[in-house]
């Protein structure tokens, strides 16, 4: 995943703010005033989490909508800097950060799960087929031989995606710039 934020807004403080959340979460923090600055920076390079003011979406005729697909994979992030505090944007970019986290170890575990099922059926496919061809009557001893070999292979690859999957470390958090294992960050 990128490690850098891209932090679109003209209010004044923003380089504060943007210095704030780079200490806060170990990344690397650009800003961007307006639009051709955010758009330019977006081709520069790639984002874990595009934040921007919403002062700038609403003045936007099509709301931003062309904008965020040049953003990729970037975690959108909608904050009202008029209102909102830095405290309050580093909180918000905490939790989306986490969500983004737990999502990905979502995707994982199901891409995980369905690779195994996946293999599972063909497994189970090339048991019953090698069974069935040692069955066969009139093979020759060293075909019944290779198929036995067949067999005790997917047998064996059998047995081994039977166990269960061994769980997932706990994630590591970022908290005041220092990695710790299995806790989450406070507020």
């Amino acid at each position: 995943m990128p490690q850098s934020i891209l932090m679109i807004t003209a209010i004044t403080g923003a380089e504060n703010c943007a210095m704030v959340l780079s200490k806060q979460f170990g990344m690397l923090v650009e800003t961007a005033s307006n639009r051709r600055e955010a758009l330019a920076a977006l081709r520069r390079r790639e984002f874990a989490l595009v934040i921007i003011d919403q002062s700038l979406v609403e003045h936007v005729e099509d709301g931003m909508d062309s904008f965020f697909k040049h953003a990729g994979l970037a975690i959108p992030l909608e904050i009202n800097f008029a209102i909102s505090g830095c405290g309050r944007v580093v909180r918000e970019v905490r939790a989306a950060l986490l969500r983004r986290e737990r999502e990905q170890d979502m995707a994982l575990t199901a891409a995980a799960s369905s690779i195994q099922s996946y293999l599972r059926d063909t497994v189970a496919g090339l048991l019953l087929q090698t069974q069935l061809a040692l069955a066969e009557p009139g093979i020759s001893p060293h075909l019944s031989e290779r198929l036995q070999l067949v067999l005790e292979l997917a047998a064996g690859l059998r047995q081994r995606l039977d166990k269960p999957a061994p769980l997932l470390p706990p994630p590591i958090m970022r908290t005041n710039a220092r990695l710790q294992p299995g806790t989450a960050p406070t507020a």
